[in-house]
């Protein structure tokens, strides 16, 4: 965390890179981007929480440096940037946890003290650290939940890490029975899980993306260079979920 020439609060995404453990730029900057599709989507203008940058770092330039892009984020925009990111990751974990704990602490330091000077007062003071504390651990267990599990679906992604629908299908055997890629979709279907529509095919996938459900790719076919929709780790894991289908698969 950094401090601006006004004492605000700043925070470099070249620095959160590092430390949620992106190795490279490009990766982590698709992350930032959907942080900032996520802020928007809330009604809020991300251009209030993230702000374009220069730094400079070890590199070819002159005299060594090199000026690269960056990003000034507000703590809520740095925030956002650990939701975005592959919570699979350690790193990513333990940003999410940071930001929720110091949020946490943040509405406890504005609210007005209770006065200690009275049995009442260090009642209410001790009330409020039970909720504090109660509502850390809630937290923690929602992390938890929300990561997948590490390897789950490794056998079942391609190199890009993506698993295609005949591979979740597999991976969802104890649920669909061994079906192939048309029966599963048909399944999805009528479960009213959609990724795509006939009147906006872009809709629901933009929804599934934002959550870091699904990706689509172009991949090639005898006929030429398809579009085609593909689960992340995380969206199998939701799916998993939403069908039923909530133990190991088995490889």
């Amino acid at each position: 965390m950094l401090l601006d020439h006004n004492g605000q609060e700043r925070w470099s995404a070249r620095d959160l890179q590092i430390l949620m453990g992106y190795e490279q730029w490009r990766q982590f900057d698709d992350v930032v981007q959907r942080a900032r599709t996520a802020i928007n989507s809330s009604g809020l203008d991300d251009r209030d929480h993230f702000a374009g940058a220069r730094k400079v770092i070890s590199g070819t330039g002159r005299w060594g440096k090199q000026p690269v892009a960056d990003y000034r984020l507000t703590r809520f925009g740095a925030y956002h940037v650990a939701l975005a990111g592959d919570s699979r990751k350690p790193e990513v974990a333990a940003a999410m946890t940071y930001f929720a704990v110091k949020t946490r602490e943040a509405e406890l330091a504005q609210a007005p003290a209770p006065d200690v000077s009275s049995p009442e007062g260090i009642l209410a003071l001790a009330q409020q650290y039970v909720v504090a504390a109660q509502e850390l651990v809630s937290t923690k267990k929602e992390l938890a939940v929300a990561k997948p599990k590490a390897g789950k679906w490794d056998a079942f992604c391609d190199s890009d890490k993506l698993i295609d629908m005949n591979a979740a299908a597999s991976a969802l055997s104890d649920v669909t029975g061994g079906l192939g890629r048309t029966k599963f979709m048909e399944l999805l279907r009528e479960e009213h899980v959609r990724f795509l529509q006939v009147q906006n095919p872009r809709l629901p996938y933009e929804s599934h993306k934002a959550a870091l459900r699904a990706k689509v790719k172009l991949v090639e076919t005898p006929t030429g260079w398809v579009e085609q929709t593909f689960l992340t780790p995380r969206g199998l894991d939701w799916l998993a979920d939403r069908l039923g289908a909530n133990m190991l698969p088995l490889v």
